[in-house]
C-alpha cells in the first residue's frame, strides 16, 4: 500500500458482549467525530468476532449510517462474545483485518471481558505486526505505519458493575424497565393482597436491585455484595409481616441473580417464595425479568451520556500519542471521566474475591460510597418499626412551588426513614397558604403507602409564598403545631421565599427551627445541584414525545421546532437536543440572533435539497423575547422553498405529569434521608441552620442559604454557573455535518 494511502488516520467502533441500551448513541458519537476530525470511520459488526472475520463485517461510515440510531434498544452494528479472538490465531486474523484497512485506534464498547481481551489485543500488536509481515500478509510499510494500536473503552453494561464510572452504558434504561415491571406487579399484588418474589439481573452487582427497592417501595432485598447471616429466613419473615401489620396490601422482594449465603449456597427466587408461602402463609409469584431488563429504547439519560462518552473516547484515540495508556471513559457527576482501562478491570475484577471472603464492608466500598449509602437508605425506608427511639421532635415536611416528578417519593422517603429515627413527622399541606391556614396532621408509615411511585403531589403544592411582612405568621404557625425541624421540597420559589424570610430568623422564635431546602424543579435551575427531582422525569417525557413526533414525520419531509420548559434555563432543551440528535438548539443563555437564524435556514434547505427528510430544532421557552417559537415556525416556512413543511410543536406542561422515572424516584428518597439526617443532627446540636442540598467538593452536603446569591441568580433563576453548558461543542460537533474540505490530522485535505 502507498504511503499517501496511510496519511489519514482510521478509527474503527465495535460493540462487544452483552449488548445494553445506549450503545447505539456510542456509535454514532464516535463516527461523527471522527469524521468531524478528518479521520475515516469504521464500524466492526458483531463485536470482536468481526474483527476476526473481517470482510464486510468491518465497514466504512459515514455521516449519514449512524443517523436516526440513538432511541434503538441494543447495538445496530450487532455483538456476539468471540471463542476466536481468545486465540492468538484469531487476533493474528484481526490484526490483518485492520492494518489493511489502515485501522490502528479502536474504541471497544463492552464489559470487563471485552475490554481485557481489547487490551491483550493492543499489547500483543507489535509481535502481532512482526508476524504478519514474515508471513508476507502485510508489507513491512504497512507495519512501520502502523506500529501502535491504540485502544480505548466504554462500558456497555446494564449490571452497572465496573469501577471508574458512576454509571455504565445501559443501566439506566435497565433500572427503568425493572420499575416498569415492579409497578405492575405491585398494584395486581396490592389487589390481591400476595407477595411477589422477583428476579433482577447483575451477577455480582446489587445495583440494580437496590435502585430499583427504593424506587419501587419493596420490602426486602437480597444482593451478592451482602451475604445474609444465619437466620435471615426469620428476619425476611418478621419484615413482611409488619408491612402488613402497617397497613401494606401488597409484598415485594427483590433478589439479585448472583445471590448466596454465607455458606456459599445461592439463593433462588423460587426458594425465597416457597419461604414466604410456608411461613407467613402468603400467596407468593416469583417473576423473573431476565433480557426484558436489556430492551426497549434507550432512556434519556442514555443517550445523551454514552454521547458524551463516545465523543470523549474518540477523541482520546485520534489525539493518542507514543505513550499513550488505554483510557477507560466513563461519568463521574454528569462529565466524562477517565481511569487506566486495566486498572479499572482489575479493581473490578477484585470485587468477587471479596464477596466470596464474605468481606460485605470490603465489597460495598470498592462499588463507592454512594452505594452503601443506597443499601442504608434502604434499610432506614423499609423497616416499619423505629430503628432509633423516639426524640421527641417533630419534622415537618412541605411542598413549595411549581410541580415536580418525585416529590411524593421524597416524602415518602422523608417520612419513613424520619419514623425509623424517631421523629414524628408532619405534613404540611398545599405549602404555605396551608401552613398559614392550619392544614397541617401527622404522616405516618401507612399514610404515605403507595407515594414513591405517583406522578403529582400527595402533599399538594403551591406557588404562592409568604411576604417578609408575614414572616411573624409563619413563625407563629412552626409554633402552633410544635415544629421542631422543616423540610422543604420545591423549586425556585422555595429557595426565594426562604432566602427573604431568612433576614428575618432573629425576631422570631418560630422561625429559629433547622430548615433543609430539598431541590425539586424539572428546570434543573436550582443552586448546588446538577439534577434537580423531576429533572430526569421531565427530560424523559420530552424523549419520548420527539420520538413520536419523528415518526409522525417519516412519511414526509418536514422540520419540526420542539418548544420545552425551563424558563430561562436551557437544561431541558440543551439536553433534549443531545439526547434525540436535534440540529439546533436554542437556549436563553446563547440566545438566537437574526444572523445564526440566516444561516441555520440556510443549512436547513440544503440539507433537504440534499435529500433529507426531517429537521429538528429544540427551543427553550425563553430563548428569545422576539423570535418566538411561532416566528421560527413561520420564518423556517417562508423560506423552505416548497421543499418541506414546517410545524410547531410546544409540549407544555406533559413535562411536569409523568410517572416519576427510576432515578428521580430513587434519590428522591436519598436525599430526602440526607436532609432528615441533617435536621436530626441540627435539632440535637441545638442549632438551627437554614441550609440547601449541595454537592461540595465532590460529597453529597449542604450550602448555607444565607450565601445562595454568590452561586445564584435570582434574577434569572438560574445558577451563576451550569454544568451542562459545556456539552455544547459536543453537540455542535455531531449535528454539524462537514460541508467542506475536512483537515485531517496529519493535515491531509479531505
Amino acid at each position: 500500500m502507498a504511503p499517501s494511502e496511510q496519511r489519514r488516520p482510521a478509527l474503527a467502533v465495535l460493540t462487544s458482549g452483552g449488548d445494553s441500551q445506549g450503545m447505539n448513541a456510542t456509535v454514532r458519537a464516535v463516527v461523527r467525530t471522527a469524521i468531524a476530525r478528518g479521520a475515516d470511520a469504521y464500524a466492526v459488526y458483531e463485536g470482536l468476532q468481526g474483527l476476526v472475520d473481517g470482510g464486510d463485517r468491518i465497514r466504512r461510515f459515514d455521516w449519514d449510517d449512524v443517523s436516526g440510531i440513538m432511541h434503538l434498544g441494543g447495538t445496530v452494528i450487532g455483538t456476539a462474545r468471540s471463542a476466536d479472538f481468545r486465540e492468538r490465531s484469531g487476533r493474528l486474523r484481526a490484526a490483518r483485518n485492520l492494518v489493511e484497512r489502515g485501522i490502528d485506534r479502536l474504541v471497544v464498547v463492552g464489559g470487563d471481558g471485552s475490554l481485557t481481551g481489547a487490551d491483550t489485543f493492543r499489547a500483543e500488536w507489535p509481535g502481532l505486526l512482526d508476524e504478519l509481515v514474515a508471513g508476507g500478509e502485510i508489507s513491512a510499510e504497512q507495519s512501520d505505519a502502523h506500529r501502535q494500536l491504540v485502544i480505548g473503552g466504554a462500558v456497555g453494561s446494564i449490571d452497572n458493575d465496573m469501577v471508574g464510572t458512576d454509571k455504565t452504558i445501559g443501566a439506566d434504561s435497565a433500572m427503568q424497565r425493572i420499575i416498569e415491571a415492579v409497578d405492575a406487579l405491585a398494584s395486581t399484588a396490592a389487589s390481591h393482597q400476595r407477595s411477589f418474589v422477583v428476579e433482577v439481573m447483575g451477577r455480582h452487582c446489587g445495583y440494580l436491585t437496590v435502585m430499583c427497592a427504593i424506587a419501587g417501595g419493596a420490602d426486602y432485598i437480597l444482593i451478592p455484595e451482602v451475604r445474609p447471616a444465619p437466620g435471615w429466613e426469620d428476619e425476611l419473615i418478621a419484615r413482611l409481616m409488619a408491612g402488613r401489620a402497617a397497613g401494606r396490601r401488597d409484598n415485594l422482594v427483590l433478589v439479585a441473580e448472583g445471590c448466596h449465603d454465607r455458606s456459599g449456597t445461592p439463593i433462588t427466587p423460587q426458594q425465597v417464595a416457597d419461604l414466604i408461602t410456608e411461613r407467613a402463609g402468603e400467596d407468593t409469584r416469583v417473576t423473573i425479568l431476565g433480557h426484558v431488563q436489556r430492551g426497549g429504547a434507550p432512556s434519556a439519560y442514555d443517550r445523551w451520556m454514552p454521547t458524551l462518552m463516545g465523543h470523549a473516547a474518540a477523541e482520546d484515540v485520534l489525539d493518542a500519542g507514543p505513550d499513550h495508556v488505554s483510557q477507560l471513559v466513563g461519568v463521574r457527576r454528569n462529565r466524562v471521566a477517565r481511569m487506566p482501562l486495566m486498572e479499572a478491570v482489575a479493581q473490578t475484577r477484585a470485587i468477587p474475591a471479596l464477596i466470596e471472603a464474605d468481606d460485605a464492608k470490603g465489597a460495598m466500598a470498592a462499588r463507592g460510597s454512594s452505594f452503601a449509602e443506597m443499601v442504608r437508605v434502604f434499610e432506614g425506608i423499609s423497616k416499619p418499626e423505629p430503628m432509633f427511639p423516639s426524640q421527641g421532635t417533630t419534622i415537618g415536611v412541605m411542598h413549595v412551588g411549581g410541580l415536580a416528578p418525585g416529590m411524593n417519593a421524597a416524602v415518602a422517603g422523608a417520612v419513613r426513614f424520619g419514623i425509623s429515627r424517631g421523629h414524628d413527622i408532619a405534613g404540611i399541606r398545599r405549602g404555605f397558604p396551608g401552613l398559614l391556614r392550619g392544614d397541617v396532621g401527622p404522616l405516618g408509615w401507612p399514610d404515605v403507602e403507595g407515594w414513591v411511585v405517583r406522578p403529582g403531589s400527595e402533599l399538594g403544592t403551591s406557588r404562592t409564598t409568604p411576604t417578609p411582612d408575614q414572616a411573624a405568621e409563619v413563625a407563629a404557625a412552626l409554633e402552633a403545631h410544635s415544629i421542631d425541624a422543616l423540610l422543604v421540597v420545591g423549586g425556585h420559589r422555595a429557595y426565594a421565599a426562604l432566602y427573604a424570610l431568612l433576614e428575618h430568623r432573629a425576631e422570631h422564635p418560630g422561625l429559629q427551627v433547622p430548615v433543609a431546602l430539598l431541590p425539586a424543579s424539572i428546570d434543573n435551575n436550582l443552586p448546588g445541584w446538577e439534577m434537580s427531582i423531576g429533572a430526569d422525569t421531565a427530560l424523559n417525557e420530552i424523549v419520548q414525545a420527539i420520538d413520536m413526533i419523528r415518526v409522525a414525520a417519516s412519511a414526509s419531509r418536514r422540520a419540526f421546532i420542539v418548544e420545552t420548559m425551563g424558563r430561562r434555563c436551557g437544561f431541558l432543551a440543551q439536553l433534549a437536543a443531545l439526547s434525540v440528535g436535534a440540529e439546533e438548539v436554542y437556549l436563553n443563555e446563547d440566545p438566537p440572533t437574526l444572523a445564526r437564524l440566516n444561516e441555520d435556514v440556510a443549512a436547513m434547505v440544503a440539507g433537504f435539497r440534499s435529500g433529507r427528510s426531517f429537521h429538528l430544532s429544540v427551543r427553550n421557552e425563553q430563548a428569545s423575547e422576539g423570535y418566538t417559537t411561532e416566528f421560527l415556525r413561520q420564518l423556517f416556512t417562508e423560506e423552505s422553498q416548497g421543499l418541506f413543511g414546517v410545524r410547531a410543536q410546544i409540549l407544555g406542561h406533559l413535562q411536569q405529569g409523568g410517572t416519576p422515572t427510576a432515578f428521580d424516584r430513587a434519590h428522591a428518597a436519598a436525599l430526602a434521608a440526607r436532609c432528615v439526617d441533617w435536621l436530626t443532627g441540627q435539632v440535637l446540636a441545638g442549632r438551627h441552620d437554614w441550609r440547601y442540598v449541595a454537592m461540595v467538593d465532590g460529597e453529597v452536603s449542604t450550602a448555607s442559604l444565607s450565601r445562595m446569591a454568590e452561586t445564584y441568580d435570582l434574577d434569572a433563576r438560574r445558577p451563576r454557573e451550569q454544568w451542562w453548558m459545556d456539552l455544547t461543542d459536543v453537540m455542535q460537533v455531531l449535528s454539524t455535518r462537514p460541508t467542506g474540505p475536512v483537515v485531517a490530522l496529519d493535515g491531509a485535505d479531505r
